[in-house]
């Protein structure tokens, strides 16, 4: 991108690569290693431009990252990859505290509505704001396991964070920008570590794994110029209406209880299907997940750090679908929600170890949800106020749906990812826009 200049590149480091107590190596999960070919995940935030100078936002947002660094210190690592006899290899986390990618960028010509206003093909500018494109979960032996990326806009700044997946989930990259973000306003921080220390019983770690980098990927990914992108917007009350209408539909018949978010994404499933033109016998899923912290047994630590995520699978076909209202998908999401408990997390765990250890794929007629409206987005206050908006960056892919807290609370931010021509066919589908809007507000 010709409006992208690159500043300046440096490693950010723990202040103490040495504490007592720290975990050396952190042994990897069939839950870790069954991301390794996907790539790093990328997360950012917008923000009016402060008053400061850049020059000290940068020193100041450095200092931060060191310090924060010191409580989540496993970002500050590198995988470790071994070369067993047997042809395969094994993974595991070195906390050697080498430190963090810090990029510094200036988009002078970009300004804050043309993010927040964004739609357009997924290789536009936007993705030139993340520090990790391309980079796959595997390959942080030789990458930072966490980059980060601040530029400076005409009016404002994004701040983009890259993580690698098999380290953290999204509520644990979520808490570290919690913590960076208070460190770096209050000078102190609240948020401190605690590893997940949850491992399948009766499995000799470290895990051999078929090497990643020799084994082709069971999907084929989208090329970057075949899909677009687009965020939408619910209000609180459109959102309260969705719930209720699920509910109504569902009828008194079940006392499940269908959320909020579990109708929100009915409405967008069935909304996206109606306006793919799939063939209505063809089979079709939504992909959602599940933090299973609490619903382990013994349950972890709330806010324990890793990754501790699973994903679920509603699956139906399109005719299905559509002949139903929305309380029929709200249904079959809430009841695959349900369903994800301490046995089913095992029991993915154990027959992924039996089988050949095949990376994770998806259909071309996936849904595929990721991030959270429980994230804790707009109390990331650096020192010079309150986001604007929060913005997924690349991987991209077909039918994928961020899920973000809005500006205004109870609202929802939406960013879609799918072919163009779909993606015009929801921006004109009134059924659709009933509850749904462009996102162009500023909070």
């Amino acid at each position: 991108m010709e409006d992208l200049e690159m500043i300046a590149t440096s490693i950010v480091r723990p202040r103490e690569v040495n504490q007592a107590g720290r975990v050396k190596e952190i042994h990897l999960t069939p839950w870790d290693l069954f991301l390794l070919q996907l790539c790093y995940l990328q997360r950012g935030l917008l923000f009016p431009k402060p008053d400061q100078k850049i020059d000290d936002i940068v020193s100041r947002l450095k200092t931060s990252l060191s310090i924060a660094l010191d409580h989540f210190y496993p970002f500050a690592g590198r995988l470790i990859k071994v070369k067993n006899d047997d042809g395969s290899v094994s993974f595991s986390v070195n906390c050697d505290g080498s430190g963090v990618k810090f990029v510094h960028a200036s988009a002078m010509n970009v300004e804050i509505s043309d993010i927040v206003d964004y739609s357009g093909f997924v290789d536009g500018f936007f993705s030139s704001f993340f520090p990790a494109n391309g980079i796959k979960n595997y390959q942080g032996v030789s990458n930072p396991l966490l980059m980060v990326q601040v530029t400076e806009l005409k009016d404002g700044i994004f701040i983009g964070f890259g993580y690698n997946h098999t380290v953290a989930d999204g509520k644990s990259i979520w808490k570290f920008i919690n913590a960076c973000s208070e460190i770096c306003s209050k000078e102190v921080s609240t948020h401190h570590l605690v590893l997940k220390g949850w491992f399948l019983d009766g499995v000799d770690y470290p895990i051999h794994v078929p090497d990643p980098e020799a084994k082709a990927p069971s999907y084929v990914a989208s090329t970057r110029t075949n899909l677009q992108e687009k965020v939408f917007h619910l209000t609180k009350e459109n959102v309260l209406k969705l719930k209720a209408k699920a509910k109504d539909e569902a009828g008194p018949s079940d006392d499940r209880k269908i959320s909020s978010l579990q109708a929100v994404l009915a409405h967008v499933w069935r909304s996206t299907v109606r306006n793919r033109g799939v063939n209505r016998e063809e089979e079709i899923h939504c992909r959602v997940p599940a933090d299973m912290r609490l619903r382990l047994e013994p349950p972890l630590e709330k806010e324990c750090f890793g990754n501790v995520s699973q994903t679920g699978i509603a699956t139906t076909n399109v005719g299905e679908l559509l002949d139903h209202g929305l309380g029929w998908p709200a249904l079959l999401i809430n009841k695959m929600v349900g369903s994800q408990k301490n046995e089913t997390f095992k029991a993915f765990a154990e027959n992924w170890l039996k089988s050949d250890k095949i990376p994770i794929g998806f259909g071309s007629n996936s849904l595929v949800v990721t991030s959270s409206p429980w994230f804790n987005i707009y109390s990331n206050d650096f020192g010079w106020g309150k986001p604007v908006a929060a913005r997924a960056g690349p991987p991209y892919l077909n039918g994928r749906l961020n899920v973000f807290q809005g500006g205004e609370e109870g609202s929802l931010d939406l960013q879609v990812c799918l072919r163009p021509q779909v993606l015009v066919n929801l921006s004109k589908d009134v059924e659709f826009l009933q509850y749904v809007h462009s996102c162009n507000h500023l909070v």
